[in-house]
């Protein structure tokens, strides 16, 4: 078994969103999401990293074609995401709260069937610099 590597493809999306649980009183709600729960939405600037752990492949060099992953990303997820709304305009989300963990979820579980299966995956997902979610998780 040949040496694994990991590669990276950085993305970036704009998008409105706003957490809420309507099971939930407005005050609830209010309390727990804070600013996120604005009645009007509000939006980030996401960064997406998404990672795919392989051995190199000797006919190539690469772990993935670099442009054959972009362009999934761009094609499954960007078109998708946006300079959307989370909440109104993406099916994934219509009873599920677009919070920075859903969002990861939800872009792994798209990409996952598209990435070759002997690959791992991995999506990091910035909706701030200083606030990001990784998954799956993965202890070093």
């Amino acid at each position: 078994m040949g040496e694994k590597v990991a590669v990276y493809r950085e993305e970036h999306f704009n998008a409105a969103h706003r957490l809420n649980n309507p099971a939930w009183s407005p005050e609830q709600n209010k309390l727990v999401f804070g600013k996120c729960n604005l009645p009007n939405y509000h939006g980030h600037n996401y960064v997406l990293i998404v990672k795919v752990v392989g051995e190199v492949d000797p006919e190539t060099g690469y772990v993935i074609d670099m442009k054959v992953l972009s362009d999934l990303i761009a094609e499954n997820i960007l078109d998708k995401f946006d300079h959307k709304n989370l909440n109104l305009d993406v099916p994934a989300f219509a009873n599920l709260n677009p919070s920075a963990e859903n969002i990861a979820i939800v872009t792994f579980g798209i990409l996952r069937p598209l990435i070759n299966e002997h690959l791992d995956l991995q999506v990091r997902l910035y909706e701030t610099p200083r606030n990001f979610v990784e998954y799956p998780y993965q202890l070093n």
